[in-house]
Order: structure tokens, then C-alpha cells, then sequence
């Protein structure tokens, strides 16, 4: 008995080892996590299966209640037995994958140690068949009870099933061959299934611990980097965020992209793949092209061309923003063997949640927008200067020309309706915004009669063309305010508004004194006080272009050699009703 049960641990503990290897198997842990569905069902009813043939071919053969030595067993003659571990397998593949699982494998197990048998033992096939179903239903009574002291039921499970085992050997092989194995078989298949199911659970627990780990740094990362996405996909905040999440996932590396540059990279490699250049890798560029993550497992993947490249390997993930791609997460490796499943999955969380925040950002952004626009509107409806100037100049006119001044309250009441409508709405048609324009020029020519000339020039044709509202005011606005000094005369401004195949562009020109040259880099871009207003003006609408149009919508200033500037506003052509 003392040989056997040596003999049995050998055979036991090399299945023990299989399934620890097994389990370490990344592929096999996804399966042990959905072992619910139907495909994990079946790959686990072949690898269980799989064992279970091989406990029956690594079994101890015992003739004439005597232990004969072998190594691996294809035959086994008549009135010869075998103590395997082959129950053992079963009830493991009963505790994982319930009934079904359990009853397959159990059927495998029996038919291929009839087989083994040379067509004696038929009665493994029905013996494994319910060791199967039983240890399958006690896996139902564990989910269902929830009972916290598993691991002894596992070692009584495995106690009970060798039990039912043995009571079936001594009724059709004899009581002399049960008394011998019994004992050794029990226990070690007791102990064995204990061991088993352990070391399944165990790392299933570390799983998800990990995960949980993981998730709660996501979550602390997600957190801390909200408030840089809100400004959107910049250098300043992308670099800031690749600090963030290199610091928390101890990754080799952190790059972050747009569509054409570098924004940020943090880490190993710092040397040549620098902010500002172009994106150099040719692991990126096709992620840029395809929006579809990709992962390299070495350099020459990569793609980087400098030879002192450290690092050996990558995923790339696309950012979205509104359904498309507007730039690029990567996470670098200098050693290829860390880049992990668990690696992949952070990977696309974070992309996800990444892209989520920078759309959430473009959104306040465009809603802060609009609300500046909003309160400008309501500021000119109430804006005392303007008011009392409008009214006083129609007062005065009411005198000696009651028609101007019925026109010019007219011209007030479209000037306050459009303020309205460009307070509500995005985009308005080029018709609606020439009017608003001519109600604020009739206004203003009446208070300074013949100080300034202004000429509109554009195509019927692009009379439903839509542009942001107010676009043309402003830059008429801000020409007659700051164009021209104090000069009573000889002042012009030239609207110009043409297409140019699918750009729609509005142009302003004026002959005035021109833009001093430390200010024109700087409009547009941020505030530029003046004596005459705020300088926010030119600011809020080239941040409503980008916000709009992205890249596409573009403010431009710049002075003309023979004096005056012109302001140039380029947006993609867009017609009422879809046509172009």
C-alpha cells in the first residue's frame, strides 16, 4: 500500500504541475473567467478531457493484486486493473465547468479506459459518467450556498467521488482489488483535488485582485487627468497627462500624439522622439490612417529609424473624438516580455476613457463658446454706449428727417433679433449675418455720416452658405473701431466673400493704419486689451472656428505693404440642405 501510494503521488503530482502551467496560461485564465458560455464550455471539456486520457495512460498497472512496473500504459490485458488519477480529473472538470462539463469529460474518461481495457470495464463508462454529473451539481450548490470553507469542500468532494469510484470496482472487479487501492486512491485523490482546485482558485483570486487594483488606479488616473483633456489635445496637457499615467502604470514609456506631431513623451527614448517633431514611428502613423490599435513586439515593428532605440515594444491606440481619429496613445516597453494581456486591456480603457474626456472637453469648450457669444449678444441689447448712441442719433434725426429715423429704429430692432439669433444657434446663413451687418453699418454710418466707406462683395449663390454668427461683424466691428485712429476721412473697408473649390472665405481689408507688429502673432490667439474694448472679440472667434470646423476653420491677420490689414476668416464650404 505504501509502494502505491508513492507510486500515486508521482502520477498525481505531475498533473498537478500540468495545471498550474495550464492556469498560468493567459489564454486559459479567460477561459476559467467565462467559463459560463459555450466556447469556454467546450475548451474546457478537451483540455480536461485531454488530461483524463492522460491519467489513464499514466496509470498503475496491478495484476494479481500485485504492482506491476510501467511507464505508460496503451493496453492493458485482461484481468489487469490500474490506479490512476483519472477521478480526480473528473471532479475537478465537474467543480469548474458544472454538469455538463463534468459529464462529458466523465464520459470521455470512461470510454477511453474501456477502450484501454480491450472491452472489459464497462462499468468505468457509467461510474465516471456519475462522478461527472455529482461533482457538476456540486459546483451548482457552491454558487447557489455560497458556502465560505470551499477548499474542504473540494477535499471532501474528491474523497466522495474516489469513494463512489471504489464501491463500483468492488462490485464488478472484486473486494480483494478495492481493499488494496482504496485507501491510497482515496486519499491522494482527496488531496489531489484539493491541490487542484486551489490552485485554479488562487489565481482567479490574484486575477481579480489585480484587476481591482487596476481599476481603482484607472479610476484615480481617469480623475487626474480630466482637468488637462478639458483643454484639450495640447502639448501642455498632453505632457502632463503622460506624466500622470507613466506614474502610475511604471511603463518604459508614454507618448501621446495629434494627427501630425509629437505632443508629449515621457520616458525611455525622451533623446529623439521629442515634442514638435513629426510623428516618426511607423507604428503610429498607421494607427493614425487605420483608427485601429496596433501592438509591436520589437523594434523593427516600431518603427522608429534611430538606431539607439531602447525601445522593444509598443501599443498604440487611437484617440476619437465625434468618430474620429485626432490623435494617438502609446505605451512603450523596453523589455517586449512585459507587454501583457493585462497590458492590452489598460491600454484600451484608458484610450476609451481618453477619448471620452477630450470629447467632453471640446464640448464645454464649444458650450463656453456659445455662452460667450450669448453674453456678448446680450451685452450689445443692453450695453448702455451703444444704446443711448443709437437712440440719441434717432432722436436727433427725428427732427428734421422722421423716414432715416424710422429707418434707423427699424435697423435697431434687426440689429437686436440678430444678436438673438446668434446667441441661439451654431451657425446661421451668410444672408442672415449681411443683414445683421447692414443693421449695425446703417447704425453707425447715421452717427458718423460719411466717415467710413464699406463695400460688400459677394455671390448670390453663397447666399445660403452657413457661417458661425457674428464672424463678419466682428471683423467689420473691429476695423471701424481700431482701423483707423482718429481719422475723419478717407477711411475703407472691403468685404470680400468667395469660395474656393469646398472653402468658403471671408475676408475684411481696410486701408487704415495697419496692426502693430508684437500684436498680430497674438490675435486671435489670446486678449489684446485696447483703449476701445477688451481685445476678446477676435479671441472667442477663432476659438469658436477650431471648436466648429477643427483644423479646417482658420482666423488669419496680416498687414498689407501698402498699409491697412486684412483679416481672413478660411471654413469649409457648407450650403443649406447639403449642397456644395
Amino acid at each position: 500500500m505504501l509502494d502505491l501510494f508513492i507510486l500515486m503521488m508521482e502520477r498525481v503530482g505531475l498533473i498537478i504541475l500540468l495545471a498550474f502551467l495550464l492556469v498560468n496560461v493567459t489564454y486559459f485564465k479567460r477561459v476559467l473567467e467565462n467559463r459560463t458560455q459555450l466556447s469556454s464550455k467546450v475548451i474546457l471539456i478537451i483540455v480536461f478531457g485531454l488530461f483524463a486520457i492522460l491519467t489513464n495512460f499514466t496509470g498503475i498497472e496491478i495484476t494479481g493484486n500485485k504492482i506491476v512496473p510501467s511507464n505508460f500504459l496503451t493496453h492493458i490485458s485482461e484481468n489487469t486493473s490500474i490506479a490512476n488519477a483519472r477521478t480526480l480529473v473528473i471532479s475537478v472538470a465537474g467543480l469548474v465547468g458544472g454538469p455538463s462539463v463534468g459529464t462529458t469529460v466523465g464520459g470521455i474518461a470512461g470510454v477511453h479506459r474501456f477502450l484501454q481495457g480491450s472491452g472489459e470495464g464497462s462499468f468505468y463508462i457509467f461510474s465516471s459518467l456519475l462522478i461527472g454529473l455529482i461533482s457538476g451539481l456540486v459546483r451548482l450548490l457552491l454558487i447557489k450556498r455560497q458556502w465560505q470553507n470551499k477548499a474542504l469542500v473540494y477535499a471532501l468532494v474528491g474523497i466522495l467521488m474516489e469513494s463512489i469510484q471504489m464501491i463500483f470496482v468492488a462490485f464488478f472487479s472484486g473486494t480483494d482489488l478495492a481493499k488494496m487501492i482504496a485507501g491510497p486512491m482515496i486519499m491522494i485523490n482527496g488531496i489531489g483535488t484539493f491541490i487542484f482546485m486551489s490552485i485554479i482558485n488562487v489565481t482567479l483570486k490574484q486575477e481579480e485582485q489585480a484587476k481591482a487594483v487596476q481599476t481603482h488606479d484607472v479610476l484615480n488616473l481617469a480623475a487626474q487627468t480630466l482637468p488637462y483633456f478639458r483643454a484639450g489635445l495640447k502639448r501642455e496637457s498632453s505632457q502632463a497627462v503622460a506624466e500622470i499615467i507613466q506614474r502610475y502604470t511604471k511603463l518604459a514609456a508614454i507618448s501621446m500624439t495629434d494627427k501630425h506631431q509629437i505632443l508629449a513623451h515621457v520616458g525611455a527614448g525622451s533623446d529623439h522622439h521629442i515634442p514638435e517633431l513629426e510623428v516618426i514611428t511607423e507604428l503610429s502613423k498607421k494607427v493614425l490612417q487605420t483608427g485601429e490599435m496596433l501592438i509591436a513586439h520589437s523594434k523593427e515593428q516600431i518603427g522608429c529609424k534611430n538606431p539607439d532605440c531602447p525601445l522593444a515594444a509598443a501599443i498604440v491606440i487611437p484617440l476619437f473624438a465625434h468618430e474620429q481619429v485626432v490623435g494617438t496613445l502609446k505605451m512603450y516597453f523596453t523589455d517586449e516580455s512585459k507587454l501583457t494581456y493585462v497590458e492590452e486591456e489598460l491600454a484600451e480603457g484608458l484610450a476609451t476613457i481618453f477619448s471620452s474626456q477630450i470629447e467632453l472637453g471640446e464640448a464645454e469648450e464649444r458650450s463656453r463658446l456659445l455662452k460667450d457669444a450669448e453674453i456678448k449678444s446680450l451685452q450689445a441689447q443692453v450695453n448702455p454706449h451703444f444704446f443711448f448712441n443709437a437712440i440719441n442719433t434717432i432722436s436727433a434725426l427725428m427732427r428734421r428727417d422722421t423716414d432715416q429715423a424710422r429707418s434707423l429704429l427699424l435697423q435697431l430692432s434687426n440689429y437686436f433679433r440678430g444678436n438673438l439669433t446668434g446667441a441661439r444657434q451654431t451657425k446661421i446663413l451668410l444672408s442672415q449675418e449681411l443683414q445683421h451687418l447692414a443693421a449695425y453699418l446703417q447704425l453707425e454710418q447715421a452717427r458718423f455720416p460719411n466717415r467710413y466707406q464699406i463695400d460688400v462683395k459677394t455671390s448670390d449663390a453663397l447666399e445660403n452658405a452657413l457661417i458661425p454668427p457674428y464672424a463678419v461683424q466682428i471683423l467689420v466691428e473691429n476695423a471701424i473701431k481700431h482701423a483707423f485712429a482718429n481719422r475723419k476721412e478717407d477711411n475703407y473697408v472691403e468685404v470680400r466673400i468667395f469660395s474656393n473649390n469646398d472653402a468658403l472665405i471671408l475676408q475684411v481689408e481696410d486701408n487704415g493704419i495697419g496692426i502693430k507688429a508684437d500684436l498680430l502673432p497674438k490675435l486671435g490667439k489670446q486678449a489684446v486689451v485696447s483703449v476701445k474694448g477688451t481685445g476678446t472679440a477676435l479671441e472667442n472667434l477663432n476659438r469658436r472656428l477650431h471648436s466648429l470646423y477643427g483644423e479646417t476653420g482658420e482666423l488669419k491677420a496680416e498687414n498689407k505693404k501698402t498699409g491697412g490689414a486684412i483679416f481672413t476668416i478660411t471654413l469649409p464650404l457648407e450650403l443649406k440642405g447639403g449642397e456644395e
